[in-house]
């Protein structure tokens, strides 16, 4: 029979670790006597980070006395005590390949129900002292899980664990785990998994994504970047210039979806080149591209292409890419923009008014007054061949007249509102598509979620750095990304404190959204290293190559893993926590 050896608590606190600050409750330590189970933790214990632990189904972490016997062995260790692995209750028995999600345990007077495997988490591995430690429990099959809390209750080392019930589909924690992080899933063990009740609705959702993925697209186009011509440059406003490019060979380009962009690669007379990314404003399946760029005022790129850029010339671009499309089907669609942010939704414009497609469309922008209203004529034309197609536009400058033409009604003074997003009656069943500056983002997207859309439903695009994800970081002030400071070298070579690392003289790499360019030195540990060395903001939980939340697509060039991943991300993308560069690259990132 199966025993509680221990249990252990602990309360979040403040960790050095790498220069910054965690906030972790991966220290635990045992008690003794007895200890109340509560449905959200044990008295006296805590976590740091509630968005990855705790919780109604992840109130008590368990781990075996036979795994801490296996690394023990594994890593050559004989310092690790009951705790060690964060866990709340250390038991003989219980091994993750024979307990199921949904199997049920009396220990003492409370009863608790086996919900999900331990998430990879790098604070493991930071709390051993095991970098790899996340990756490791994974690819040994020895996860450990968690206890959703069903009756409260006292419970003490030493206590008996008793079977009370077992899962429906007897589906083990070690298969669990490896449906979420390994290759090679059987797809009937996914549907087995989405039957179990118990499971967290984190995993039920990241098993319905794997189940509805299937292969991803292709995408359009060519390897990193070729040589387009100039075709014709067209002023939109006094700000916005469209640049119409072509083949150098005159054959047509790959036909782009709907809302993807393009990276431009130009050198505007400094040291190294600069990538920025922009999206096609023209309309799918013409043959050529069109992309409009704003003038910003210290904009380095877009000042050249404004100033310097002539009919003719060749630019260095790669293919189409992004995720931000038009998707098919026959529900509402939703339109915003805000000022320059109309390219990738006017593409999508253009795509349904070539098949005056007979789906109610709105399109809803907002721009400063009407010299700056960019795409206006266009989209009256495109709006025009719709049968069900809606225009609402807001100017929002001060003192600025508007005197509507024909067919101009509907445009207004004023900030978009709640109010006057629902007096336009947007159904919840729409699909709505946004892009502009983050903070136009964020108010709209609440305010159609209070009409009812889903959160799924509400679709951003982002061309500046993506809202960074460390989680257990403690926050500090936001600093704009620049090249990086000299790394420590690593080794016997770093027990001075002067010791400095090699010189960067390697390969360039690139950090397409954040507008950096700098080599690559052999002491930094991997791109991750590196792009938070830069104040790139960067996505990440593990750090192992196991979880793929830093997975970022790659622009060009290539790279190798210094330690394999367990899954390898798909085509044309990379896990930077475990990656270097294997020559120039440029990374969407």
């Amino acid at each position: 029979m199966a025993t509680l050896l221990s249990v252990n608590v602990g309360k979040p606190k403040d960790v050095p670790w790498q220069g910054r600050t965690v906030h972790t409750g991966a220290w635990k330590a045992p008690v003794h006597g007895r200890r109340m189970v509560r449905h959200l933790n044990i008295d006296g214990d805590g976590q740091g980070d509630l968005a990855g632990h705790g919780g109604e189904n992840r109130a008590v972490l368990v781990y075996q006395l036979q795994s801490y016997r296996y690394w023990e062995n594994e890593l050559s260790r004989r310092d690790l005590t009951p705790g060690t692995f964060g866990e709340n209750f250390t038991v003989d028995g219980l091994p993750d390949d024979e307990v199921c999600i949904g199997d049920r345990y009396r220990i003492g007077e409370a009863e608790f129900e086996v919900t999900q495997p331990r998430v990879t988490c790098y604070r493991v591995g930071m709390r051993l002292g095991e970098p790899a430690m996340a990756s490791l429990l994974v690819a040994h099959h020895r996860p450990g899980f968690y206890l959703r809390v069903i009756t409260e209750g006292h419970v003490r080392a030493g206590d008996a664990i008793t079977r009370t019930r077992q899962g429906p589909e007897a589906l083990s924690v070690a298969d669990t785990d490896a449906l979420l992080y390994l290759p090679g899933r059987d797809p009937a063990k996914l549907r087995k998994a989405l039957r179990i009740p118990a499971l967290s609705p984190g995993w039920q959702q990241s098993f319905r994504e794997l189940t509805q993925g299937g292969p991803p697209e292709q995408e359009p186009g060519w390897p990193g970047f070729r040589p387009l011509r100039v075709a014709r440059l067209v002023p939109e406003t006094p700000t916005v210039t469209s640049i119409h490019l072509d083949a150098t060979d005159g054959t047509p380009l790959p036909e782009a979806r709907p809302g993807q962009y393009l990276s431009l690669r130009v050198t505007t007379g400094e040291d190294t080149p600069a990538v920025r990314s922009y999206s096609l404003s023209s309309a799918p399946g013409a043959g050529t591209y069109r992309i409009s760029v704003k003038r910003e005022p210290h904009g380095r790129v877009s000042g050249y292409l404004h100033a310097r850029l002539r009919p003719g010339d060749l630019v260095d671009i790669a293919s189409p890419r992004g995720t931000f499309v038009l998707e098919e089907g026959t529900d509402p669609v939703v339109l915003v923009s805000a000022g320059i942010g109309a390219t990738p939704v006017l593409a999508m414009l253009h795509r349904l008014a070539a098949a005056r497609d007979p789906r109610p469309v709105w399109w809803i922008h907002t721009a400063r007054d009407h010299t700056q209203h960019v795409f206006a004529a266009e989209t009256r034309a495109l709006l025009a061949r719709l049968p069900r197609g809606r225009a609402y536009i807001s100017y929002t400058g001060p003192g600025d007249v508007v005197t509507p033409r024909d067919g101009e009604a509907h445009i207004r003074h004023g900030r978009l509102t709640a109010r006057s997003l629902a007096d336009m009656a947007i159904p919840s069943d729409a699909h709505a598509y946004l892009c502009g500056p983050p903070a136009f983002m964020d108010t709209l997207g609440g305010h159609l979620r209070a009409r009812g859309l889903k959160p799924e439903r509400i679709h951003t695009e982002v061309f500046s750095a993506l809202p960074a994800i460390n989680p257990g970081i403690t926050a500090t002030p936001a600093v704009r990304p620049h090249q990086p400071a000299a790394p420590a070298a690593t080794g016997s070579a770093a027990t001075g404190s002067a010791a400095t690392g090699s010189a960067a003289t390697g390969p360039l790499v690139t950090f397409a959204r954040s507008g950096i360019t700098t080599p690559w030195s052999p002491d930094r540990a991997s791109l991750l290293e590196l792009a938070e060395a830069c104040d790139v903001p960067t996505r990440w939980s593990c750090r192992t190559g196991v979880c793929h939340t830093c997975v970022t697509p790659v622009v060009s060039g290539d790279t190798a893993y210094t330690a394999q991943p367990l899954e390898p991300p798909e085509a044309g993308t990379v896990l930077i926590c475990c990656s270097r560069p294997a020559g120039e690259v440029v990374l969407d990132l």
